[in-house]
């Protein structure tokens, strides 16, 4: 477990999906890193015609050298891609999930 390189794959696959852009309305896709507390989101912020745009749409941290998706909206298989980065299976927690489900998903348990 190298908590810098979990940082780094974090960091990585926030700002490349960042980068795409939204194709409805004028949104814009903000990363949030809190590097300190090992909290980092993805917020769309904007306007969809008359529809106020603001939310997390990802939201992950690392805890006790594990990390946890705590939140996905979007279509990512985000605990594939970071497992596909060389992060331990065992080492990403799908917080989402009830932790009575967790040990079903092939990922970490915690």
């Amino acid at each position: 477990m190298d908590i810098n390189f979990y940082r780094q794959c974090i960091q990585t696959l926030l700002s490349n999906y960042a980068a795409i852009p939204i194709a409805n309305g004028d949104i814009e896709s903000q990363v949030v890193f809190d590097v300190p507390r090992d909290r980092y989101q993805i917020m769309n912020v904007g306007w969809d015609g008359d529809r106020r745009v603001h939310g997390c749409v990802l939201h992950l941290d690392i805890r006790d050298g594990k990390i946890w998706i705590q939140h996905n909206t979007t279509e990512l298989l985000i605990a594939q891609d970071l497992a596909a980065m060389g992060i331990p299976k065992q080492d990403i927690i799908l917080g989402f999930q009830a932790p009575y489900v967790r040990e079903y998903t092939g990922f970490g348990v915690a």
